[in-house]
């Protein structure tokens, strides 16, 4: 088993949180950070605005589609297709992620949000979760996935990267469960039992329905009272009263509204360690211990800087020196010719021939 480091950042300060484990999470602070509320606007492409009946009824690309997620989902009155395809010079083709079908589905860019949930089989050897990736040759493990899991469970944790897979460095998107930026697909299962937490933003901090806030005043209504109508429909909408006037907890939208203003809400599952692992073997994605550098050899594929006969550098000391300036060049010898490696251009030069190679980071 191979491990890794994992970095969280809260209010702009990065943490290490635990060091058996690598990645980088991203705190949601940075969206709407002047505030939590924010006035209703016509404009904006909301699902309280959405109507099933107008489905299809606009010949127009999704704006918000085409931007990686529309909140409305199949409800929404674009269509979910790719606007370059529509225009005919998609460069990505048939390996391009979003749709590339007139009817607007089949989207791959549609994805796993919180509050449209997907049916996924459910664990039954005793664990509680399990976190997995897909690359195209079947569903994979992550180990330490309960750091994860840990910081899935923080609502306002975003996104966070893990690197070293099989597929490089993956940036996850907790809000919509997806990979930035590869052909990757990621899930999250779990044994049926799983307790969902709701909350709300106000005044950049998160707050769970049922606690009080930083004034001392309380909902009166209670997460799981929320995760209850949730459960029961995905679509609707959960309503309660509070200061004299009605709020009401659209789950398409994940947002809470009132007369004047909306809210950010957010469903995040309480984080449990998990008990024990099972017996049989599963494939699993170990997550290497550090970023690994690697050169683009004859015909395009990449290999590990590593100590062997001639080299006079490892993947471990490149990395040591780019932790120290990641603009800098760092020079070394490879069966007594000298080399230079750029790390602001991320090239490998031979200092005699002057022939460049691409590197990267892992």
């Amino acid at each position: 088993m191979i491990y890794c480091r994992y970095f969280k950042t809260v209010s702009g300060e990065t943490k290490v949180i635990s060091k058996s484990a690598m990645a980088t999470a991203y705190s949601s602070f940075d969206e709407d950070s002047s505030g939590s509320d924010f006035e209703l606007s016509d404009s904006d492409q909301s699902s309280s605005g959405s109507d099933a009946s107008n489905q299809g009824n606009n010949t127009e690309p999704c704006r918000y589609y085409n931007k990686g997620y529309c909140k409305n989902g199949t409800v929404c009155s674009y269509l979910h297709i790719c606007k370059y395809f529509v225009k005919g010079n998609c460069r990505y083709g048939s390996k391009c992620r979003l749709n590339h079908s007139v009817d607007g589905g089949g989207s791959f860019g549609k994805s796993q949000a919180q509050n449209e949930p997907k049916s996924c089989p459910k664990l039954t050897d005793g664990r509680l979760y399990q976190w997995q990736l897909n690359g195209g040759n079947g569903w994979k493990d992550i180990e330490n996935d309960h750091i994860l899991e840990a910081q899935y469970s923080l609502p306002h944790t975003k996104s966070i990267k893990i690197y070293n897979t099989p597929y490089g460095a993956v940036s996850i998107d907790f809000k919509r469960i997806t990979v930035h930026g590869k052909n990757v697909k990621v899930r999250r299962l779990d044994d049926g039992n799983t307790v969902w937490v709701w909350y709300c933003i106000l005044g950049r901090k998160w707050v769970k329905y049922g606690e009080k806030d930083s004034s001392s005043k309380s909902s009166p209504v209670k997460s799981s009272d929320i995760e209850k109508k949730f459960q029961s429909n995905p679509s609707s909408s959960f309503s309660f009263n509070m200061g004299g006037q009605t709020l009401e907890i659209k789950f398409r939208g994940m947002c809470q509204v009132g007369q004047r203003r909306r809210r950010k809400v957010i469903r995040r599952p309480l984080f449990k360690q998990q008990q024990r692992r099972p017996l049989f073997s599963r494939p699993r994605l170990n997550l290497s211990s550090k970023p690994q550098w690697e050169f683009e050899g004859s015909g395009g594929r990449w290999h590990i800087f590593k100590s062997r006969a001639g080299v006079s550098i490892t993947s471990d000391e490149i990395e040591k020196k780019y932790q120290n300036n990641t603009n800098d060049r760092m020079n070394f010898k490879v069966r007594g010719e000298d080399y230079q490696l750029d790390f602001g251009a991320m090239t490998q030069t031979n200092l005699k021939t002057k022939k460049t190679r691409r590197i990267r980071r892992v």
